[in-house]
């Protein structure tokens, strides 16, 4: 008898069927509970399965087992290189605890990250690793999976945090300026708002420069409708003021750097000869554009592998005290700031 092929996925059903058995005995088979099967029975059960190719669906028996071995991963902006660098080091740690992402992007939109809080419970996850939108964040409001939060304290949320030591990192790069000879210092930042780095990054920056009178410090927040338009006006103005001095700009973080090295490229000003440029993270073409950009370096994927071994952690039970680790940066020096 001629038999064709089916592009059809077989069910566990079918191999039962195949078989002439029970879908319990193929259940049992499946889940290595040989002992109370007979060797006639396996013999049937696994020839049915490789007659035809039956591929068991592991989330489903994770699920029946109670642990479905899914993460979500949250980010608020995951075309942000911060985000891409955490994910690696997430990915290889949920890759050796042999855990699964699923990975979502809010578009930093609070009501799209609200959606996706929604959705993880049909989706069983055991845990959330979340890079979330706000510190106040009334998403959160009642949240019961085990949570790990990347780069700040969710209010009313209990849960472990990972991420930068602000305080050490910005005081690097306010000293290092300061202890370069620079007099006159902007720091430029996206709206500041409820993001906690972005706060203690720029709260560093006025508390040192207020404590060295020979230094001017300035900051600029920028509104993200009308970032070009007010950025070079805003670095324009700065130059201007502070004619003759030794100047300097700091990035609150790799898309502000960005942002501040295409508006000097209008304003015909030179990083490293006109004006110094100092940014937060190290994206990969700090290095090479123009003369380099100094730097100060996140341990990304040290935070991202953290993250999900405290979670791991939540998951199998640990009640203890909920912890902020934090790691500090590295100030990678270049000819922008020399």
């Amino acid at each position: 008898m001629k038999t064709t092929a089916s592009n059809k996925k077989a069910t566990i059903n079918d191999v039962a069927t195949l078989a002439n058995v029970g879908k319990t005995s193929v259940s049992r088979y499946l889940n290595g509970e040989f002992a109370v099967l007979s060797e006639s029975m396996q013999t049937k059960i696994a020839h049915a399965i490789e007659v035809l190719n039956y591929q068991p669906s592991q989330i489903a028996r994770s699920m029946k087992r109670g642990h479905t071995k899914l993460i979500a991963l949250i980010f608020a902006d995951i075309t942000n290189p911060y985000s891409i660098d955490v994910m690696q080091g997430i990915e290889a740690a949920s890759r050796e605890y042999g855990y699964i992402l699923l990975v979502f992007n809010t578009n930093n939109e609070i009501e799209r990250e609200k959606h996706i809080l929604q959705l993880l419970f049909s989706y069983q996850v055991e845990g959330v690793i979340i890079h979330a939108l706000r510190t106040h964040d009334r998403n959160f409001k009642q949240f019961s999976l085990p949570t790990v939060s990347i780069d700040r304290q969710i209010h009313d949320l209990p849960c472990d945090v990972v991420g930068l030591d602000n305080d050490q990192a910005s005081t690097a790069v306010t000293r290092y300026l300061l202890d370069s000879g620079f007099e006159a210092m902007l720091f430029v930042t996206e709206t500041i708002d409820d993001i906690q780095p972005r706060q203690k990054r720029t709260m560093v920056f006025k508390q040192m420069t207020a404590e060295h009178p020979h230094c001017i410090g300035e900051v600029i927040e920028l509104n993200s409708s009308k970032n070009q338009q007010q950025l070079d006006s805003a670095i324009s103005k700065f130059c201007s003021k502070h004619r003759g001095m030794r100047k300097a700009i700091i990035a609150v973080n790799g898309a502000v750097t960005l942002d501040i090295s295409l508006a000097l490229k209008r304003l015909k000003l030179e990083w490293g000869r006109d004006i110094g440029l100092i940014g937060f993270d190290d994206p990969i073409w700090a290095s090479v554009v123009g003369v380099g950009i100094t730097t100060l370096k996140q341990p990304t994927f040290q935070i991202g592998y953290t993250a999900f071994q405290l979670l791991y952690e939540r998951i199998h039970g640990n009640s203890t005290d909920f912890r902020n680790v934090f790691y500090p940066g590295e100030l990678i020096v270049r000819e922008s700031t020399e």
